[in-house]
Parts: structure tokens; sequence; C-alpha cells
């Protein structure tokens, strides 16, 4: 696998470009692309079929995503994407954060990206511990969302390359400490330029936006 290698963070959409296509979309995803912007963070839930379908919501259409089948949900919602989609269309060219949002995900996500590498890097990202576990476990670079500083306090006892805090709770000395462990830091959901710019000179490793226009403006300069 070859990461993207910039004097800069990785700046990634935040279940695309959510500012200006529907969120955990290929439209948003292509879009994220096209504003200059690394990849994308993305959301994957299990249909009561088990397949690994991209949404953040347990619902879509008012439908319980754990209770009907992809075919179900298909005819109610429209073309959802599942992971398998996204892989194929993106794994070449796109940094993926990939976020388990249930457990029971690590083999498709496993099994997906032996299919389709992921040439630019990646991180497969929980808020749950034991799905962090499950995934470094299958030799995946993995990574912990954090929301709270309760849950951040723990990170320094899970597997791991990455450490995910919300931007509420990022500053420097949070980082100076995340690299300090040997691990490197990605931010959400930053909206602010002034703290884009901020995370940036702190040397975050990825920062995570709903606007991908702003962040491209912000941090991509004329030579990079």
């Amino acid at each position: 696998m070859t990461s993207i290698s910039t004097s800069r963070p990785l700046l990634l959409g935040h279940r695309g470009a959510r500012r200006y296509a529907p969120e955990n979309t290929l439209p948003a995803f292509d879009l994220t692309l096209e504003h200059g912007c690394d990849g994308f963070e993305f959301d994957v839930r299990l249909t009561a079929d088990r397949r690994a379908m991209i949404c953040h919501d347990p619902k879509l259409a008012g439908m319980e995503l754990a209770r009907n089948n992809y075919s179900e949900i298909r005819l109610k919602a429209g073309q959802p994407p599942c992971l398998e989609h996204v892989l194929a269309r993106f794994a070449s060219r796109a940094f993926l954060d990939i976020e388990l949002k249930v457990a029971g995900l690590e083999d498709a996500v496993f099994t997906g990206l032996q299919g389709n590498p992921a040439g630019r890097g990646y991180v497969v990202s929980s808020f749950f511990p034991d799905i962090v576990k499950a995934v470094a476990a299958r030799g995946l670079v993995t990574g912990f969302l954090c929301d709270t500083q309760r849950a951040l306090a723990h990170w320094t006892e899970l597997p791991g390359e990455y450490v995910i805090p919300h931007h509420k709770l990022a500053d420097q000395a949070l980082v100076e400490d995340i690299h300090a462990g040997g691990r490197k830091v990605l931010v959400w959901t930053v909206n602010d330029e002034l703290q884009m710019r901020r995370l940036a000179e702190w040397g975050v490793e990825g920062i995570i936006s709903d606007d991908t226009v702003l962040l491209a403006r912000t941090l991509l300069a004329p030579s990079s």
C-alpha cells in the first residue's frame, strides 16, 4: 500500500462532499475528489441479509437496515451504495476512512480490501473499542473515534495507528501526546478556516470536513 505523502494533512470529506451532494453517495465521493481533496470518510452498516451498506443512520427512507434486505431497501431508497461499490470505484485513487457503525463488518472489510487494495491509504475506524480490536486482529489499519474526553482517555489502551478526536477535543498538547505515543491524528469535523490552518500547523495527519471546497481552498497551496 502506498500512502499519500505530502507536507500537509490529508484532506478528507465527511461522508463525502456532503454540503454539495447527498451524503454517503457515490456522487458525493466523486465530488470530494473533484474539489481537490485526498479522500473521504464514510459509514458502513449491515442489512438483514448482511450486505455492507453505506449509511450513517440505522434507518434509511423509514426502513431499519438491520431488519430489511438490501433489495428491499433499494426499492424504497433508490441506489444506496455498498462497500464493494465504493472500493471498486475509489480504492485506487482516494484515501478511505471506513467507519464501522456496527459489529460484524470486519470480515467484509478485510475481504473487500484484499480484492481492491487501497492504493492511496485507508483507515478502518469506529467509536466502539471492541470493533477496533476486531479490525486490528485482522491486520487492518485501525482508528479510534472519540467525541468525549471520557472516551478519548482510553486511546492508549487500544490497538491501532490512528486516533480520531472530534475537533472540540483537539488541541496542540493532545496532538503532541498522540504523536509521542506513536499514533497519527485525524480530526473531525472541521468546518472553520482558522481551525483548519491551526490543525495543519500542529502537524495532524488529516482533517475531515463537511465543506470540501473550503478545506481544499484553505490548505491546498498553489505549489502543492
